[in-house]
């Protein structure tokens, strides 16, 4: 089984194989999918052309045959985009693969069903009673599963779109504060109708970087198994804002990823601001999020 995740700023898949509950291979690239979506309304050419470039070199990698199943999903830049149905099927076209774009409610269905496994692999009690918080490039989900119930909410606080409408740390800083505020409301509501949950978990490229950071890893060095289960804390997120601010661009991007240098500083304020909220002392990262929740839950289908 293949899973592919196009996101705001990440391509992400998964090669997954049924018969074990293993992956065997996986695939991420930064390929922007939401530059200038708040100025144009729309994907541009030039991230339509990485998108097929990227989805051309994952079935090359996975040496993926006719009969191999796919399943290729697209979230908020593609939800968000009014030539969404122009770019699924340029793609489609281009690579053979077609996108469905999913709502934010399957979106944290499929992560929360990922992030259950990470939980149980890393050997967590109360594992399905937790708060998750998929932090992305065009939209920031908050979700609260307690056994069979989940409660789930999408909040338009991306870390692509918030750094490119606003130009300074300090608008960035202001801005999400601002709109942290309806996180905070739903975040009353939920704790009060399924009980604050004993775990709080974090999925998406801003935590597994700060886990990352924290074990001395860079972004050529990242290993996904390792970063399954960190636990990070407010101290660990002041620490490398400080750090990861007083260094050059190019220094910065060896660490996190090249095009994330600027956008790991949102990601680190909309994760603080979360902390704030929802007053926890320490949350624990998974790498393990929407393409390993799209392959496990379509293997359990076949």
């Amino acid at each position: 089984m293949i899973a592919i995740d196009l996101g705001s700023n990440t391509i992400r898949a998964v090669k997954y194989d049924c018969a074990t509950n293993t992956k065997l291979d996986e695939f991420e690239r930064i390929i922007k999918t939401a530059d200038k979506l708040s100025e144009t309304n729309g994907i541009t050419d030039g991230a339509i052309e990485r998108i097929i470039e990227a989805v051309n070199d994952i079935k090359s990698r996975f040496n993926i045959n006719e009969n191999e199943k796919i399943k290729a999903v697209a979230t908020e830049a593609l939800r968000a985009a009014k030539n969404s149905e122009f770019v699924i099927n340029k793609v489609k076209e281009e690579t053979g693969v077609e996108f469905e774009i999913i709502s934010p409610e399957m979106e944290a269905n499929y992560v929360v069903v990922a992030v259950e496994k990470c939980l149980e692999r890393c050997n967590y009690e109360n594992n399905n009673h937790f708060l998750l918080v998929d932090i992305g490039g065009g939209s920031t989900e908050v979700t609260i599963k307690n056994k069979d119930s989940v409660l789930s909410e999408s909040f338009k606080l991306g870390i692509v779109t918030i750094t490119q409408k606003h130009k300074t740390p300090e608008a960035i800083k202001f801005a999400i504060k601002k709109r942290a505020q309806k996180i905070k409301t739903f975040l009353d509501f939920a704790f009060n109708t399924l009980r604050k949950p004993k775990l709080f978990v974090a999925s998406s490229g801003t935590p597994t970087s700060i886990a990352a950071l924290k074990l001395g890893m860079t972004y050529s060095t990242y290993n996904p198994s390792k970063i399954n289960g960190v636990k990070v804390t407010v101290d660990d997120l002041d620490y490398w804002l400080e750090k990861l601010m007083k260094m050059e661009m190019k220094k910065r991007e060896e660490l996190v990823g090249v095009g994330r240098g600027d956008l790991i500083i949102s990601g680190i304020y909309i994760f603080k601001e979360i902390f704030k909220i929802a007053k926890y002392k320490e949350c624990i990262v998974c790498d393990d999020g929407l393409r390993e929740g799209v392959a496990i839950s379509k293997c359990k289908m076949h």
